[in-house]
């Protein structure tokens, strides 16, 4: 489910960037994310107490004001596609920080399936030319490693503090949205309000932010955070076929390749749990 809502969000952003400005985009989108978590908060009768401040700020600024700000402007420089692709490098700087962080060993299928990853996004990459437009590139692996930074933290937050998920997620958006919506005030911008940009707007702020940040931080509260990288590698696979289908960025046969080696890796990285659900019910016996 996330997979299909992040990976057609890129597409989503590449037409609202072509009615407004990256920045009031990002601003929009966060804002209507904050607005949607806090709703779900009061329906759900949650506590509206804050979690630990301190933490939450960091949290905030790393998973929604750096990475916010930085791939909106990467896909708005570039192609959607090949932000999406770019970004989702995310998984091997988290392997990067969480082995030392969380002290996360990597399993011997979770190498395979690394490599397999790499190997298919060497093949994305390759037909582009990276000393061209290299500023939406450096934006879009920005963005990457602030999100893994921001994954490797949320969850040794959680692991020292007791805190509810949605809260927390709420909480983290609203402090990260304050600089967005501050850098928004100074910056000149501009908007065309048809109708194809609030529709633009209200997906990537409800499915696209509120209820994928939510998701994101549910997998990544059960699952170990290397784990959840690569898993997530699925994203950039629907969001290239979405370009292509609704944007025209046709991929060449290449990064078709890529693509191929990319749903490899996800399904080597499923082994490991498919294998301890066929032990379970011998187990039971």
């Amino acid at each position: 489910m996330l997979a299909g809502i992040w990976g057609y969000n890129w597409v989503v952003m590449k037409v609202a960037t072509t009615y407004a400005d990256a920045f009031t985009v990002s601003a929009l989108r966060c804002a209507g994310g904050v607005v949607c978590l806090f709703i779900a908060l009061l329906a759900t009768r949650r506590p509206l107490r804050p979690p630990p401040f301190g933490p939450t700020v960091v949290l905030g600024l790393l998973q929604t004001t750096a990475f916010t700000i930085l791939s909106i402007l990467a896909v708005a420089l570039g192609g959607a596609g090949k932000t999406a692709i770019l970004v989702y490098t995310m998984p091997f700087w988290i392997v990067l920080l969480a082995w030392p962080v969380l002290h996360e060993c990597v399993p011997g299928t979770g190498w395979i399936a690394l490599a397999l990853a790499a190997a298919g996004l060497a093949c994305v990459l390759t037909p582009l030319d990276l000393a061209s437009g290299l500023l939406p590139k450096a934006l879009a692996v920005g963005s990457a490693i602030a999100w893994a930074a921001s994954a490797v933290y949320g969850k040794r937050l959680r692991a020292r503090y007791e805190t509810d998920l949605l809260g927390l997620t709420a909480w983290q958006m609203l402090y990260g949205t304050v600089p967005v919506l501050a850098l928004v005030a100074f910056l000149p911008h501009h908007v065309d309000p048809v109708p194809a940009f609030w529709l633009a707007i209200a997906y990537v702020s409800i499915p696209g932010t509120a209820l994928a940040w939510l998701l994101w931080m549910f997998i990544l509260s059960r699952l170990p955070a290397g784990v959840t990288g690569v898993a997530s590698l699925l994203t950039p696979v629907v969001g290239v076929m979405s370009a292509w289908a609704q944007l025209g960025e046709r991929p060449g046969a290449l990064e078709l390749a890529g693509l191929t080696l990319i749903v490899a890796a996800l399904i080597v990285n499923l082994l490991p749990g498919l294998a301890a659900l066929r032990r379970a019910p011998a187990r039971a016996r």
